[in-house]
Parts: structure tokens; sequence; C-alpha cells
């Protein structure tokens, strides 16, 4: 299945969800903070309406630049539904400040994490190593 975009936020803080032959991702940029946690709550949950236990959601972090405790709570919003649901939610790239907070809180055993972002033609955990 080719890459397929499904939506992406208005605002400053466009945020990216395409449904992908084995995963579906969503690919926020720039920092995701109280005013654009929102956003990203809402991709998360879209993309859970394409994910299934065959199709997780990866949430492609290399181009964040800054996550707080906002961000953390979409995250643990939608790890909660997609467990729910039979599937996962994992963490693609996260840079240190994003692994260094799930680390702080407790919630990086939460989440699988993938070196490499989710692209068309790539492995399903987006090139897992």
């Amino acid at each position: 299945m080719a890459e397929r975009p499904l939506q992406e936020a208005g605002g400053s803080n466009d945020i990216a969800v395409e449904v992908l032959d084995h995963t579906v991702a969503v690919r926020p940029t720039g920092e995701i903070d109280i005013e654009t946690a929102a956003s990203l709550r809402f991709a998360l949950f879209e993309a859970l309406a394409h994910a299934s236990s065959a199709r997780p959601v990866a949430v492609d972090c290399s181009r964040l630049t800054f996550c707080d405790s906002s961000a953390l709570n979409a995250l643990l919003a939608a790890r909660r539904a997609a467990h729910e649901s039979g599937t996962v939610i994992r963490l693609a790239a996260p840079n240190l400040q994003l692994q260094r907070l799930l680390e702080v809180t407790g919630a990086l055993p939460l989440f699988p994490v993938d070196r490499c972002p989710p692209a068309a033609g790539r492995g399903p955990w987006g090139g897992r190593a």
C-alpha cells in the first residue's frame, strides 16, 4: 500500500497522519506543549482509527524539538486507547529531551522505541534494528 496522508492539523504545528503498509505514521514537528498538545492528541486518535494489531501507530519524533507534560499526556491517553483496541503506539527516533521526559516520569517502558522513523517501503517498524 502506498503512503497516503489522512489529515493535517491546522495551525503552526501541522501533524500529518499517514497509512503505510505496516504502520500508521504520526509525524509531529517542532514543539508540542500545552498550546499544541490537542493537535497531537487529535492526530494520535485519528491514527488509531486506522491501526490494528498488524498495523500499529508509529510516532515519528525525528522532527520534534520539545515535548512537555501535555504531549506526554496525549501519548499516554493514546497508548491506553491503543492497548484497549489491541494495538500499540511506538516512538520512532525520539530526541534526548523526550527520552529524558519518558525516563523521569517512568513512562519509557510503556512505549517501544525505534531508531528510525517509519517510511514507505521499509520494514514494519520503520527500520528497527
